[in-house]
């Protein structure tokens, strides 16, 4: 069935051993019959995309790989059939030698993935380090990740994992059939802190119940030790939330992470002057 990459953004750290690894592996080294040296500057096969979510102090970073997807139905070999192929294990490999003076595959790629070498004047991208796998190693980037956030092996092996994933560019998945699967991509979250200001407190375990307006999902939590509270791995849409505590009147507000990830704020209770 052939090879897959497994990339799960809830466990990578940003460290970017992925990224300089592809450099210390390709810059400067040729492995013939799949790639010629990597330039020093201006190619990142693999890069490491930081996403900075939220409003301070309810700041959250995330990191998502960007790289080839290997994709089955690979939009770059449909461009030069003559000189992108497919490896029975899956691997997309752009030939060095077939694919000189194509520059037109670099645009043939939907997911930036393919560079042009000015030097060489071939179009580069990873190959999957096609080379040591061929000797029964791993991709070097995927060797170095101390988290194991990227993993790589057969699709067999990975099953229960890819049923969960999705694709970086969901709307092109049926149509390229990527061999790259993510696993907790970034979503939307929402927090807050709930204070009892005239107390100069905060609240804990206040209940907060957040109501999607657009699918009417109910999700549930409490403030914590600090008064803080959040969401997270919601959808981009409309909410409402409610907070409730014992002894306080409970209060309701609109949150809406259409666009972007939010930090309600302060969420003051006033206390019941009727309970």
């Amino acid at each position: 069935m052939g090879k897959v990459f497994i990339f799960d953004a809830a466990k990578c750290n940003g460290c970017r051993n992925c990224q300089l690894a592809c450099k210390d592996e390709h810059v400067d080294n040729e492995w013939l019959p799949y790639a010629k040296p990597q330039p020093d500057t201006g190619q990142f096969w693999t890069s490491m995309e930081e996403i900075i979510r939220g409003q301070v102090p309810k700041v959250k970073v995330s990191y998502v790989m960007h790289r080839c997807q290997h994709c089955d139905n690979a939009p770059c070999m449909k461009a030069a059939p003559d000189a992108v192929y497919k490896r029975e294990d899956g691997l997309v490999i752009i030939d060095p030698v077939k694919a000189e003076g194509k520059r037109e595959l670099v645009d043939a790629c939907p997911y930036g993935a393919i560079f042009w070498n000015e030097e060489l004047s071939i179009p580069q991208k990873c190959t999957g380090c096609a080379h040591l796998v061929d000797e029964g190693e791993l991709p070097h980037c995927v060797d170095v990740c101390p988290h194991e956030a990227l993993r790589f092996g057969d699709e067999e092996d990975f099953a229960d994992e890819i049923a969960k994933a999705e694709a970086i560019v969901p709307e092109r998945a049926a149509s390229d059939e990527p061999r790259m699967y993510y696993l907790n991509l970034p979503k939307r979250f929402i927090g807050g802190i709930i204070v009892d200001l005239e107390a100069d407190e905060v609240i804990i375990g206040a209940k907060i119940t957040l109501e999607n307006l657009d699918s009417g999902e109910i999700k549930v939590t409490e403030s914590d030790d600090f008064g803080d509270f959040w969401f997270h791995q919601i959808p981009a849409a409309k909410f409402r939330v409610y907070v409730e505590a014992n002894g306080y009147l409970t209060r309701v507000v609109e949150a809406d992470t259409t666009n972007e990830d939010k930090n309600i704020g302060p969420i003051e209770l006033y206390i019941n002057q009727l309970g």
